[in-house]
């Protein structure tokens, strides 16, 4: 009943966001100056700090909730439910700021320069998201992200990823998170905002390339479970990491597996883990060459990742407004570039020192190749050890949800016939036997 209503509530999170979108005429009205259109503000005012400290409430009440519902209650339906609510709030109702994810260039920005002033609010969206993954799993994104609240309601007919493709895109979220470390600790850009998909939907405003951009992630929502969520979002790759070492986490089932797959398919994500077979000695054999091939060859590919990082220090730096300045007035004074821009007026407007602003450039130039050399041994750190953890062969008895793939979305719930058992809703042994036989899994199927 709840996957047929996900195909209306899309035109009716529409209608309520533009009822929250809408503030009462006297608010918006502005003294009007003839021949001056007033410009439409692209970030939410700020908010008063107790509003910002009820923001951070509402976030903890959400944790919880999600964390009770996913696996003390496991109810999909209160998951459900709570993601309609954290999609209202934290999505159109606080236009998607401040957010978990963006927070991350924040925090990035404030390490990198002390003289950045950030909120404890901002802070506190950044760190409480994973404290409870680190104990409860990725419950965040269960339903309390609006971004995974958002793509939730339109995965409606989603197909299998092979698992080649999903592990390979599964190292992009890990590569923008380190980009968008650089970048914001050098106060150059905070593209994850800049890029998010969902954003100018939530500020019913934005420019055309970016609504097509998020209407695109929608329109692949509706087959690929989560795209933004499983293959961008870099706060994601995190919560991931954490949520290897979870105190507690999402089970199916919680008692006993008859091995129906039920749950392999239900799931959208590809975060069921079917059991593993007995290998042959040959296939054994062949595993360990492999672990030890990668093992020996694991300084190479680190210091080959460590090169590229710092070749690529100097084409980022040229992203940044200081040495883009430097480079212009450098034309312009060569006489290799006719006229000036507004930002080179400007620049020659306050009297600095053409000399100054060329050793600033040169010293973003040392600082973005040594951050280069960081951001390559990131990703060789990551690539190695997402090699070695698909060489590595664990061994399973009985479906199970993986713990860094698992969104504790609570679908796989609806089809588990020890859980239906347990829940009271299907009685004993004989039924869940006709679903493992196949009898009720065709009803089952046909009912998604």
């Amino acid at each position: 009943m709840i996957n047929r209503l996900l195909f209306f509530w899309p035109l009716l999170l529409l209608l309520a966001s533009s009822v929250f979108a809408a503030e009462p005429a006297e608010l918006l009205s502005r003294p009007v100056i003839e021949g001056h259109n007033t410009p439409t503000n692209a970030y939410p005012e700020p908010r008063a700090t107790s509003l910002e400290y009820l923001d951070v409430a509402v976030l903890v009440l959400a944790l919880s909730l999600a964390s009770y519902f996913a696996l003390r209650r496991r109810s999909r339906r209160a998951l459900f439910v709570l993601a309609i609510f954290s999609l209202l709030w934290f999505g159109f109702l606080r236009e998607g700021c401040v957010c978990s994810i963006g927070a991350i260039q924040n925090v990035a920005l404030a390490l990198g320069d002390p003289t950045y002033g950030i909120s404890l609010a901002i802070v506190a969206f950044f760190v409480i998201p994973l404290g409870f993954t680190l104990f409860f799993g990725r419950t965040f994104c269960s339903s309390v992200c609006p971004l995974g609240a958002v793509q939730e309601l339109v995965t409606l007919h989603p197909v299998k990823v092979p698992t080649w493709l999903d592990r390979s895109l599964g190292l992009i979220p890990y590569i923008y998170l380190g980009a968008a470390v650089v970048f914001a600790a050098t106060g150059t850009a905070f593209i994850i905002c800049e890029y998010d998909p969902f954003v100018a939907f939530f500020r019913l405003s934005g420019s055309a390339n970016m609504l097509i951009f998020g209407a695109c992630f929608l329109a692949i929502g509706f087959y690929v479970g989560r795209p933004y969520c499983r293959y961008l979002c870099p706060y994601g790759a995190l919560l991931k990491l954490a949520s290897k070492v979870s105190r507690w986490r999402l089970r199916i089932p919680p008692d006993e597996c008859i091995n129906c797959r039920l749950c392999e398919d239900a799931c959208p994500y590809g975060a069921i883990q079917p059991p593993t077979v007995e290998q042959s000695d040959t296939d054994r054999r062949a595993a360990r060459l492999r672990t030890v091939v990668l093992f020996a060859l694991a300084p190479v590919i680190l210091g080959v990742c460590i090169w590229a990082g710092g070749k690529l220090g100097v084409p980022m730096s040229h992203l940044h407004p200081e040495v883009l300045l430097a480079e212009r007035v450098r034309l312009e004074e060569t006489g290799r570039a006719e006229g000036t821009t507004d930002a080179s007026d400007a620049f020659y407007n306050t009297g600095r020192p053409r000399e100054e602003l060329y050793a600033s450039a040169l010293r973003l130039h040392d600082q973005f190749t040594k951050a280069g050399y960081w951001l390559g041994a990131w990703v060789g750190i990551v690539l190695l050890v997402k090699l070695i953890h698909t060489s590595i062969r664990r061994r399973r008895t009985e479906f199970t949800a993986d713990r860094g793939n698992c969104v504790s979305c609570g679908r796989c719930f609806w089809y588990c016939p020890a859980e239906q058992v347990r829940l009271g809703l299907i009685d004993g042994v004989e039924q869940a036997l006709e679903i493992r036989t196949g009898t009720a899994a065709t009803q089952t199927t046909a009912d998604k």
